[in-house]
C-alpha cells in the first residue's frame, strides 16, 4: 500500500468557502462517480485546514489530500486514464493553485504510537 499526501492551496479569487464548497461536493464525487478513476483507489480523504491561525498551520495551506494506492503502479494508472486528462486535471485547475500544489508518495508508516498514551 501506498499514500499520496498533497498539500494543497486554492487558486487565487477564491474564497476558503468556495473552495471547500468545490473540493467535497464536486471534486471528490467527480473522481469517485468516475468508474475508470474510482477502480485505482483504495481510499481517499479530504482534510480541511481545521481553522485559519498560524497554530493550524502554515498560512496558505487549504488543505490535503490523502490517496491510498495498492501500488505506484495503481497511482500511475490513475494518472493515465483518459477520464483523468479529460475531468481530474481541468478541474483542479478551477480551484487550486496547481503551482502550489506540494506532494509526496508514501510506503507503509512506521508507527510510533497507536492508542493511548501510557506515562
Amino acid at each position: 500500500m501506498v499514500k499520496l499526501f498533497a498539500v494543497l492551496r486554492r487558486r487565487e479569487g477564491m474564497s476558503t468557502d468556495e473552495f471547500v464548497d468545490h473540493w467535497r461536493n464536486h471534486h471528490g464525487p467527480l473522481i469517485a462517480a468516475e468508474p475508470t478513476l474510482a477502480r485505482h483507489i483504495v481510499r481517499y480523504e479530504q482534510h480541511v485546514r481545521h481553522r485559519p491561525d498560524v497554530l493550524c498551520g502554515t498560512e496558505d495551506v487549504d488543505g490535503v489530500a490523502v490517496q491510498w494506492f495498492e501500488s505506484l503502479d495503481d497511482f500511475v494508472a490513475f494518472l493515465s486514464e483518459p477520464a483523468y486528462a479529460e475531468l481530474i486535471a481541468p478541474d483542479e485547475a478551477r480551484f487550486l493553485d496547481m503551482s502550489k500544489v506540494e506532494y509526496v508518495i508514501t510506503e507503509a508508516p512506521h508507527v510510533v504510537i497507536d492508542g493511548e498514551v501510557r506515562r
